[in-house]
């Protein structure tokens, strides 16, 4: 049966068509908000998934080229593999969607999301995430929603509440809150060093829209939504609990797990299994969920620990931070590199500088980006958690690691007119123990001090982890939770920033939403810890960014010519500019604004090369002294070229001051010689004279 729904929404209609396409699928809505179409489907499988201890959910994030009235770049001319913004996307819908499936749920889901078309006022991936909660909510799968997503904008210190693509590009604010009907469930934002207190009233104002919207929902539902099936659970049995702790006691379960030492602790554990397998071997049913009965295990008793007894299992206080440790310039040769520590989380960073050409360019949705500067790659190998593994390429995981520190650095980068660089931050984790995007925070932002590039401000980051208990106001709020804490706590709430503000957050809970309570106690505390960091450890290493560039770095210079010159710079098919580079072995990029950028290694040659273009560029004027090549001898004259595709006449009465017959009397092909500007002669020619250049000047 088809009905159609609408909702006014930030200023726009939002209208959501159901029952009109995918009928096979459990559930299925056709969302359009303006001119921008997505198609959102939630499908399960019949049965569980055999031999997996976790729930299985996919979440896609597909984008259609025809949307934007384009075909794909490549030789396939078709799509291909999801390309960044798509997995950030698929990201930020998995993160609130997931807590909310039962948690012995084993059937297969995939939340798919098609963009059909995009209006550059109604931003595609908002409809994406809004598109996931409802197709869910009304299907039968099992669903403990609905949950509403809002974004919010901020230009010239105004919120914007779902701004237009424009709007988020430029804007102070980039944030994306999800709810429950009465909880904030996920938190995603780049900001433009924005204080606590007003990061805070923009959560809770996106917050307060989406109720709006899970009452819209909650009316589908009521309406049209089907009775969610009945599944088959894969919760551990409660005998199989009692039966462990008869023989591995509460107390030697804390023993096991409460050590700062990650490989103990897994050693611990080990033998624990090993002990419990050979007790149930001859029970099939227990052996196959004893894996989870041991993690559930582990975590009760690690979760009650930190919330009854405020006992952390490295020992640490609650708002005590791990050893940290920071260097500069381990790496020779590379242009830029630091070690941040924190505890048993390691990373180096590597700073990479390069001409503006080297950008990355992104062939996307959204009109207003074509390619991207600065770029951080994030890299997490096996050998860092101590496990063996082939490497396959960056994983959802990795790709969102780096976004999010490269989020957190881009308000204090300098821009293109300061700095006219491409810069690109590779972080290698060298040990994982928690929170590794927050010490490539760190690391990135101490290797590009190393490397010259002249940051507005320090950037560090840090995350805060939580253990609930069974009321709203029983809860622990931890600083920088170690891997441990991570796995069996219910959050971790990520955030970065300089003295002044906030520039990234990243939040993920595995519980049904925090309270407000919660969400401004963990920006405090991050803020306390960030400040501490920048303050007692970065800057000891380094305090603030090099005057220059480092010596293997390329060495660029900025100059600007009249735009309607730049096609005598370029020549005919490029055969100036090509001239410029061989002969002086750089890079030159020129921008449709007539900025030249001038890359190289050797400064004498940059120079070189910028004088020959101010010379093309420049209409000669009289007087004007100039040093140039013969490079062709008439019987009337010599011609001398300045640069390439630039030359002058020197009449053969030009050249001295004595009578001669021949030019080549004076003049062989290859002579330097300086002349200067006599102006234009009855053709409009530019004519120069070598006998009329100043003593001084020869």
């Amino acid at each position: 049966m088809y009905k159609s729904y609408s909702l006014e929404l930030g200023g726009r209609t939002l209208t959501v068509d159901i029952g009109r396409v995918c009928a096979q699928a459990n559930g299925a809505a056709l969302l359009k908000y303006g001119e921008t179409t997505v198609l959102s489907t939630a499908t399960a499988s019949d049965k569980p998934r055999d031999g997996i201890d976790f729930f299985p959910l996919s979440v896609e994030y597909e984008e259609k080229m025809y949307s934007v009235g384009k075909i794909p770049g490549g030789f396939n001319k078709r799509e291909g593999k999801a390309s960044e913004n798509a997995v950030l996307t698929s990201r930020v819908i998995d993160r609130p969607m997931r807590p909310l499936f039962p948690k012995d749920y084993r059937n297969d889901v995939t939340l798919n999301n098609m963009v059909m078309s995009v209006d550059p006022e109604c931003r595609p991936e908002l409809v994406a995430m809004i598109g996931s909660a409802l197709a869910t909510s009304i299907s039968d799968i099992p669903f403990a929603g609905p949950c509403a997503m809002t974004q919010l904008g901020m230009v010239d210190g105004e919120f914007i509440v779902n701004p237009s693509q424009e709007q988020w590009d430029n804007g102070d604010l980039k944030l994306t809150v999800a709810s429950t009907s009465k909880k904030v469930i996920m938190i995603e934002a780049g900001a433009n060093e924005i204080p606590e207190e007003k990061m805070i009233e923009a959560i809770y104002k996106c917050h307060d829209i989406n109720q709006k919207v899970i009452e819209f929902i909650n009316m589908i539902v009521s309406e049209i939504g089907k009775e969610k099936h009945e599944y088959e659970s894969c919760a551990v049995p409660e005998e199989l609990f009692a039966k462990i702790k008869e023989i591995v006691p509460p107390a030697e379960m804390e023993e096991a797990v409460f050590t700062d030492e990650k490989q103990v602790r897994e050693e611990n554990i080990k033998e624990i299994t090993a002990r419990l397998e050979e007790a149930f071997a001859e029970n099939e049913e227990w052996l196959a969920v004893l894996s989870e009965a041991i993690y559930q295990y582990e975590k009760k008793t690690v979760r009650k620990m930190i919330l009854k007894d405020h006992k952390r299992p490295d020992g640490r206080a609650i708002e005590q931070i791990r050893p940290l440790a920071s260097e500069v310039d381990l790496i020779p040769r590379v242009h830029g590199s630091a070690m941040f520590t924190r505890g048993q989380t390691q990373i180096c960073d590597v700073v990479t500088l390069a001409p503006l050409s080297e950008v990355q360019k992104i062939d996307g949705l959204d009109a207003n980006i074509t390619s991207k500067r600065y770029m951080h790659h994030y890299n997490f190998p096996a050998y860092s958690v101590g496990e063996t593994k082939v490497s396959r390429g960056p994983g959802r995981r990795e790709i969102g690691h780096g976004a999010l520190a490269e989020r957190a650095l881009l308000p204090v980068l300098p821009s293109v007119e300061e700095f006219p660089y491409t810069i690109r931050a590779v972080s290698e984790t060298f040990e994982s123990n928690g929170s590794t995007s927050m010490a490539s925070t760190c690391a990135s932002c101490m290797a590009l001090m190393a490397a010259g590039v002249p940051i507005k401000s320090m950037v560090a980051g840090i995350s805060c982890g939580l253990v609930t208990g069974e009321t709203d106001d029983d809860f622990v709020v931890l600083t920088d939770i170690q891997g441990l804490e991570d796995f069996f706590g219910d959050m971790d709430f990520k955030v970065t920033g300089t003295h002044s503000g906030i520039t990234a957050i990243q939040m993920d809970i595995k519980i049904h939403g925090l309270t407000r309570e919660i969400v401004e106690q963990a920006i405090s505390r991050t803020r306390e810890a960030r400040l501490y960091i920048m303050d007692e450890v970065m800057s000891k290493a380094i305090a603030e960014p090099r005057k220059t560039v480092n010596e293997y770095a390329p060495k660029i210079e900025q100059i600007s010519i009249d735009p309607s010159k730049i096609g005598d710079v370029v020549g005919p098919k490029g055969k100036t500019i090509n001239e410029i580079i061989a002969r002086t072995d750089v890079k030159i990029d020129i921008s449709e604004e007539g900025n030249v950028s001038i890359c190289g290694t050797d400064g004498v040659m940059i120079n070189y090369a910028m004088e020959m273009i101010r010379i093309i560029a420049s209409d000669f004027t009289k007087g004007q002294i100039l040093t140039g090549k013969v490079t062709s001898i008439k019987e009337f004259g010599a011609f001398v070229e300045f640069a390439p595709g630039k030359e002058g006449m020197v009449h053969i009465s030009k050249i001295t001051d004595k009578r001669i017959n021949h030019v080549e009397d004076v003049l062989t092909l290859g002579d330097e010689v300086t002349v200067i500007c006599l102006g234009k002669d009855k053709m409009g020619r530019i004519s120069f004279s070598i006998k009329d250049v100043p003593e001084e000047e020869r």
